[in-house]
């Protein structure tokens, strides 16, 4: 399993725009990808899991990626969020 924290910098949090891009970042995956915030972890490929947790900025978020190609999730998922959060 691959999995870091990130801090979220974007001022208004994980809003629908990033929210909507990090989930099709994630369908590209055959991994299971997990963000989890507020004791909550829902599946990054559903926008609307993404969204209904609410991160706000300066919140810490973990994601997990599991399964075949986590490395790569991983390393994207990470890209992603130092661009983009």
């Amino acid at each position: 399993m691959k999995e870091f924290v990130y801090t979220i910098k974007d001022e208004l949090g994980i809003h629908a725009r990033p929210a909507g891009m990090l989930a099709k970042l994630a369908a590209g995956y055959k991994s299971r990808i997990l963000i989890c915030c507020n004791d909550r972890e829902v599946d990054v490929k559903r926008i609307m899991g993404v969204m209904s947790l609410g991160v706000k900025q300066g919140q810490k978020i973990m994601l997990k990626a599991e399964g075949e190609d986590e490395e790569e999730a991983g390393e994207a998922l990470r890209k992603f969020m130092d661009e983009n959060l």
